[in-house]
Formats: C-alpha cells, structure tokens, sequence
C-alpha cells in the first residue's frame, strides 16, 4: 500500500499530497498524521494540497478530521495551496473546514503556524503566572 511522507520540521508537521488520494490512502494518511502528532509532540500541522485538483466529501471529511483530532492533541493546521476549483468544490459540498486555518502557500503557513504557536505559548505563560500568584 502506497504511503504519503510526513516529515518533521521543528515543531512542526508537514504533508505534501502529490497524488490522488483514493478512500484507503486518505484513511491510511489521517491515521498516520494523528499518530505521528502525538508521538513527536508536533504543535502544527501543515498539509499541502497544491497538487490536487479535484476533492470528494470524503476527502473533505477526512482534512475536517485530521484538524480535529489534531487540535485535541494541542496542534494547529493549517491547509495550504488550495486550487480555486477545490475551494469552490468543498464549499458547494457543504463542507467549509470550519476552524481549518488556511493559507496560499508553505511559506505563509508556516508563518501562520508560528503566530499561532508563540500566542499559545504566550497564553500558556500568562496562566502560569496568574496561577503561582494565587
């Protein structure tokens, strides 16, 4: 069975889907994106899907999921290199990715990524001070 590289970059999580994700290879990817968050820690996850060009409510779902069981795991992500026509695709399936963070390219989520990271570490910080004052 085919498998899609998760790298490891920093804090964070990165997936560049390069090919079309049939059911098997999607189920495979949310698995092994889930498991790989909570093995190294990662505080993000970027998913790259500049490549594909056509989604499914399924494949839909599936980055839906991804995000959220990311987030349950303390790790933000963000989606980027979305094609207009899958934009558009999703929206119409009635699938908008509420709370997926989007970006246009790597470069600018992985910016996105680390403001989000140092707000939460701020935040983090700002409770911890609040809690040895008491």
């Amino acid at each position: 069975m085919d498998k899609i590289p998760i790298l490891k970059i920093g804090h964070f999580l990165m997936v560049a889907i390069q090919v079309d994700l049939y059911d098997r290879l999607a189920l495979s990817l949310e698995s092994d994106l889930v498991q790989a968050v909570s093995k190294t820690g990662a505080r993000g996850v970027l998913i790259d899907i500049s490549s594909v060009s056509i989604v499914d409510s399924f494949m839909g779902r599936i980055l839906g999921n991804i995000a959220g069981m990311s987030k349950i795991l303390d790790a933000e992500t963000v989606i980027v290199g979305m094609q207009p026509a899958v934009a558009i695709t999703l929206v119409e399936l009635g699938l908008p990715l509420k709370g997926v963070q989007t970006a246009l390219n790597v470069e600018k989520g992985m910016e996105l990524l680390q403001k989000k990271i140092q707000i939460t570490e701020v935040e983090e910080e700002a409770i911890d001070d609040d809690s040895t004052l008491q």
